[in-house]
This record gives structure tokens, C-alpha cells and sequence, in this order.
């Protein structure tokens, strides 16, 4: 081989190496579609983008939607790194890159946290925030007073468990908690393969660094206008709709302005169970 071919092919293999990097570093999936002002669509844990697909539908004829999927979940490759702070980051880089400008940021559950901490650190990036049934310090949810030492060890020993168990008794317990989570059947067992297809390791990991984060103080520096939709009913059992929605009140009392709404029927996947409640208060917000 000659020298010139010979650092052709050494050039060719380096650019195969650092592409083949770059992708296994990326910390979701985007699907694009329709045109206008932008709106960024952030599934919960071990979720698919796809659980977004009404939104979609209602929302992308005069919006132009960025839907993920974030790493390790719905069968997106895992990455090895944090995946909170790798795909805030990442997707901050993205808003830059592609001159999204201040785009509304809809997030659920794991999203909607991945939402709050993305007008956190990155407020003039966000224009309007919408969070789907999420909490700036899930941790705190029965126990206010935790403190940040005993969030991390909450959510530590809850990463144990969540990796000791064998395969039958993890099934089994996602099936428990969609069913906790979702009201028709046919939802659940849409969710369930999205939660069989996701890495567990990448699951319990992110499960476990929302859990142990306290964003009840750093809420006070976002700048977006902000829509809160919360659940209650699967735990009504615990309390009333009253009693969720002073606890919600309290963990955003230092967000200046937020709007807070609780659904009277719809579980925690609110897409799901109750599409039209949330988008009533969701075209009202965004007017």
C-alpha cells in the first residue's frame, strides 16, 4: 500500500472512530416535524418519544415539534455518563445549534424534571415551560423537611433494589407501577414494551439522580412563564385532591407566577388518560 493510500485509509478509519464516538455519546433521539415557532417534547422514565404522538397531531400543524427519546430508553443505545446533566447539556447545545430561539419546553414526569433543570441553568433557552406531573424534589413528596444527605440515600438504596431484582420480579413490578400509572389497559401494555425495551441499569440510574436532587430553591431563577399539570387520584387513597394540590403548591411556591392545575380523573400519564383536559390548559397557556 502507498503512503498516500495508506493515510487515506488511517484518515478514513479515524473519522469511522470519531463519528461511532460521537453517536454513542448522544443523550436522546429527536424526531422533527412540522414547521413554526418550536415546541421540545421530553418523555418520562423509560418512555418513547412516541408517547407524545397526540401532541404531535394536535400541535405540529402550525408548530414545529422536536420530540425525544432519551438515552437508554424505548431501545435508544445507552450512553455512559449521567443521563440529567449529559442530555440538559446536550440538549441546550441542540436549541443553540439548530436557532431554535425560546421554544416551549414540554416535559412528563422525568422530562418535565429534565424541563425545570434546563430553565434552571438555561433560562434565556426557554420561552414557555410546561411540566407534566413532576415535582422539584420527588424525595420530598411525604417528607418536606428531607435533607439533601438523606435524598441521596433514599435514592441510592432505591438504585439497589431496583438493579437486585431478577428479571421476572423487575417485569413484574414495572407491570405494577404502569397499572398504578395509566387507566386503559391497552396504554399500559403500550408502556410496558417501551419499559422492556429500555436499559435497566440506564433506568434505575436516572431514577436514582432525579431522586436525589433538590430543585425547590433553584426554581426562583427560571425566567419562562411556567405551566404546571399534576395527578392525584392513584393516591387517593393517601389523600385528597385538595391535599396533592397545596403539596404541588408548596414545592413551586418559589417560582414566581406559576400556574397550577390538577387533573380530577387522569393517573399519572395525564397524554394518555385525559389528552383533552391536558390540552385545554395547554392551548390556554400557550395563548
Amino acid at each position: 500500500m502507498s503512503m498516500l493510500r495508506l493515510a487515506a485509509a488511517l484518515t478514513a478509519t479515524a473519522a469511522l472512530l470519531m463519528s461511532g464516538a460521537a453517536n454513542a455519546a448522544d443523550a436522546f433521539q429527536i424526531q422533527v416535524t412540522g414547521k413554526g415557532a418550536p415546541i421540545v417534547l421530553i418523555p418520562g422514565l423509560a418512555s418513547s418519544g412516541a408517547v407524545w404522538d397526540g401532541a404531535v397531531k394536535r400541535y405540529c400543524g402550525d408548530h414545529q415539534c422536536h420530540v425525544l427519546t432519551l438515552a437508554g430508553f424505548a431501545g435508544v443505545p445507552a450512553i455512559d455518563a449521567p443521563l440529567l446533566a449529559t442530555a440538559e447539556q446536550q440538549l441546550s447545545a441542540y436549541i443553540a445549534t439548530n436557532k431554535l430561539g425560546k421554544p416551549v419546553v414540554i416535559g412528563h414526569s422525568l422530562g418535565g424534571f429534565l424541563g425545570l433543570k434546563l430553565a434552571i441553568d438555561h433560562p434565556e433557552q426557554v420561552g414557555r415551560l410546561v411540566v407534566v406531573d413532576s415535582l422539584p424534589a420527588m424525595a420530598a413528596t411525604q417528607m418536606p423537611s428531607i435533607t439533601g444527605v438523606q435524598m441521596k440515600e433514599m435514592a441510592a438504596g432505591m438504585r439497589t433494589r431496583m438493579l437486585g431484582m431478577d428479571a421476572d420480579a423487575y417485569q413484574a413490578s414495572q407491570l405494577q407501577t404502569l397499572r398504578t400509572m395509566i387507566s386503559q389497559e391497552d396504554d399500559v401494555q403500550r408502556a410496558l414494551v417501551w419499559g422492556k425495551q429500555s436499559d435497566r441499569t440506564t433506568v434505575a440510574n436516572a431514577m436514582a439522580e432525579m431522586m436525589g436532587e433538590d430543585l425547590r430553591q433553584d426554581i426562583a431563577r427560571i425566567k419562562a412563564p411556567t405551566l404546571v399539570l399534576g395527578s392525584w387520584i392513584a393516591y387517593k387513597n393517601f389523600g385528597t385532591q385538595q391535599q396533592f394540590g397545596q403539596m404541588y403548591a408548596a414545592q413551586y411556591q418559589q417560582l414566581p407566577g406559576v400556574r397550577l392545575d390538577m387533573a380530577d380523573t387522569a393517573r399519572h400519564f395525564i397524554m394518555l388518560d385525559d389528552p383533552r383536559w391536558m390540552y385545554d390548559r395547554i392551548d390556554a397557556f400557550l395563548k
